[in-house]
């Protein structure tokens, strides 16, 4: 497992081996002030833990007290080419930057804004993705390739460096999942700073969560990677439930885990339905288990041994059980009922 360097976001830690912490990034305009207030709320409510808003202006600046006034989590301010609304940022109270120090201008600019963020102790995300590659770097490498990424990367982290600020998060997105992954693999290789996973432009909702649990998931699963953004082209609650169950998928995080069966001709029972009636009801639940809902009783208690607690159905009746062993026998129509009460007891 690679350990980073940790780099606190606010009150939030990421990198050195901390908790793998869930973003998301606001999606109102930015001259919607309650409206990107109210998503931030929300946001919060679905479990984010880094929130992350751009600031396109002047103006935007003022998003940062309001968000933060109204919710608990750290801020990160989003920046494109303007220095000065880096510094504004950093000064109005934002946890952490994100820019590319390569694209705001002089190595003076770039020492205003390290200089403000340490002085704040505000880290910097430096962002790279396939459209921010130097051009230098794609004649280099004949294209926004794995190895035109890491690089990039790396040389905006030197000119940070180079005026001693080194409180940094390093992200590499691409829509290409390969290139994602062989990316993040090379700059994981060449530095400590903690990385920010995260396929971007990765599509709808369907598509998204596909290339983003191949993308995210396969680093995580090698120990690369410190906190992470599922990018949905959907509402952004959406991608921090994709986040979270992402990591309770890989056992990186606690919670509830429905496991079922796809269901063949043996099912006496609408178990589609069931499945996800439990999983609507137990979406606020904080208890660490393993859930088994299986279709009959071939794929119940045997299969499903290793669950913590699981209903089987059957022809009229179904079976409830714990780690294997059935506990009692239920009708049809109570098994959910049943089942949920167990749950409440557990």
């Amino acid at each position: 497992m690679r350990i980073s360097k940790t780099v606190h976001v606010g009150s939030v830690a990421v990198g050195g081996g901390a908790k793998i912490t869930v973003q998301s990034m606001l999606s109102r305009p930015s001259a919607d002030l309650s409206g990107n207030v109210s998503q931030a709320k929300a946001l919060e409510k679905a479990g984010c833990e880094i929130l992350r808003v751009a600031v396109p202006d002047a103006e935007s600046v003022a998003l940062i007290p309001a968000i933060k006034q109204s919710v608990n989590i750290p801020l990160v301010a989003d920046i494109h080419f303007d220095y000065r609304l880096a510094l504004a940022s950093a000064e109005a109270g934002a946890d952490a930057i994100r820019i590319n120090p390569g694209n705001i201008g002089s190595d003076e600019r770039v020492r205003e804004v390290a200089a403000a963020c340490a002085d704040r102790k505000v880290p910097i995300r430096i962002g790279v993705n396939s459209g921010s590659i130097e051009k230098e770097l794609l004649e280099k490498y004949g294209g926004p390739t794995p190895q035109a990424l890491a690089e990039s990367a790396l040389r905006h982290a030197s000119l940070l460096e180079k005026f001693q600020f080194d409180d940094i998060v390093i992200s590499i997105k691409s829509s290409d999942v390969n290139h994602m992954i062989q990316a993040n693999e090379l700059i994981a290789e060449q530095c400590d700073y903690p990385l920010h996973l995260g396929v971007t432009e990765a599509g709808s909702e369907r598509m998204g969560l596909i290339k983003s649990s191949i993308g995210i998931g396969s680093l995580l699963q090698r120990g690369i990677g410190d906190t992470i953004r599922v990018s949905l082209t959907a509402d952004p609650v959406r991608e921090i439930e994709a986040g979270i169950d992402l990591l309770k998928a890989l056992s990186l995080r606690e919670g509830i885990r429905i496991v079922s069966c796809p269901t063949c001709g043996r099912t006496r029972i609408d178990l589609i339905s069931i499945v996800n009636e439990v999983e609507k009801r137990l979406a606020g639940c904080t208890k660490d288990l393993t859930i088994a809902l299986m279709g009959c009783a071939v794929n119940g208690p045997g299969e499903a041994r290793e669950a913590d607690i699981g209903i089987a159905g059957g022809d009229g009746v179904g079976l409830l059980f714990k780690k294997g062993k059935i506990m009692k026998r239920v009708p049809e129509e109570q098994l959910v009922e049943t089942l949920l009460r167990e749950i409440e007891q557990m």
